[in-house]
């Protein structure tokens, strides 16, 4: 399986997850409440929901472009902006919405003649910090965009969770429904 072909359908699903928990926050809370949801972190030194939500969203874009060998798009450094201000300027529900469903539709707008596919190709990739890690880009979607990605959703889950709001496993595969087998599907989950 290409990069492309694993990260792809993986980007949508979780976003569109994430997309489904913020809602699920919104119903259960009243609108004051589900908007100080945004300013809520795990832990003292971490980044609040709101940071989260766009660092996953960078995370997104990053790997298509990268696979795509393009530069990053503008909406990148905006959400790198946004996020590291999160814990003062966490923006709103509709905000985070909105990041969600303008990362799933560029993703979902990447075309699949638009990937180098050559799970080898070499990719460079830099932080801030001057560390440079010297990737193929098999390895960069293995070994980092898939594991930032998904510390971000799932960080954001667990926020989530910790704050009380009403979500299961399977608000986190739901996505697998769509594989079910009709009839076996337990009067009660877990």
């Amino acid at each position: 399986m290409t990069p492309a072909k694993l990260l792809v359908p993986t980007y949508v699903q979780l976003l569109n997850a994430l997309s489904g928990w913020l809602g699920k926050a919104q119903a259960q809370l009243s609108a004051d409440e589900a908007e100080a949801l945004l300013s809520a972190r795990l832990a003292p030194d971490m980044f609040p929901l709101s940071t989260q939500i766009r660092f996953a969203c960078v995370q997104a874009q990053e790997g298509m472009a990268r696979l795509q060998g393009m530069g990053f798009p503008a909406s990148i450094d905006v959400l790198l902006d946004e996020g590291r201000n999160g814990g003062t300027h966490p923006g709103t529900m509709a905000d985070a919405q909105d990041r969600i469903n303008q990362t799933v539709a560029l993703v979902q707008a990447a075309e699949s003649d638009q990937f180098d596919n050559d799970g080898e190709r070499p990719i460079e990739h830099s932080l801030p910090n001057g560390m440079i890690f010297d990737l193929t880009a098999e390895t960069y979607a293995r070994d980092w965009t898939l594991p930032q990605f998904y510390f971000h959703v799932m960080t954001a889950y667990a926020i989530l969770r910790s704050e009380g709001i009403n979500l299961g496993k399977a608000d986190y595969v739901s996505h697998m429904f769509a594989y079910l087998r009709p009839g076996t599907l337990p009067s009660q989950q877990d």
